[in-house]
């Protein structure tokens, strides 16, 4: 059996201020962003390297906007990455060291929190350049 994990739904409020804030400070890209049926609208974006997407819009699912919270991105440097989010205008937490794990935080405009880890794995940089 095989099973892989592709998109997660996060909840928000305003569709088009969290396609813009993932898109424009994040750097996601937009894959699409469609209403299959009236009053059902959905936008997936795909953050940079992931096999993974999320998904934001209106009409599937009843969690309360910013309830979401721990999706981690795993990042190969952690002080490049913070930077870029920074300049790009992204609010990201100062870096904590947990034991040798380097973490960072942001939420986006509807309080979903967010965690940034640095992979600390042998080789891991390595594997992000594919």
């Amino acid at each position: 059996m095989e099973m892989r994990l592709e998109v997660v739904q996060v909840p928000v409020a305003d569709v088009d201020a969290a396609k813009s804030f993932y898109t424009e400070k994040l750097g996601f890209a937009l894959d699409h962003d469609v209403e299959y049926i009236p009053g059902m609208r959905v936008v997936q974006l795909t953050p940079p390297g992931s096999a993974t997407s999320i998904v934001v819009g209106t009409g599937m699912t009843t969690m309360a906007p910013g309830s979401l919270e721990g999706l981690q991105l795993v990042v190969p440097d952690m002080a490049a990455t913070r930077t870029e989010l920074l300049r790009r205008g992204a609010e990201i937490s100062e870096v904590q060291d947990m034991g040798g794990i380097a973490f960072a935080y942001f939420s986006d405009p509807d309080g979903n929190r967010w965690v940034i880890q640095e992979s600390t794995s042998p080789g891991a940089k390595e594997a992000f350049q594919g």
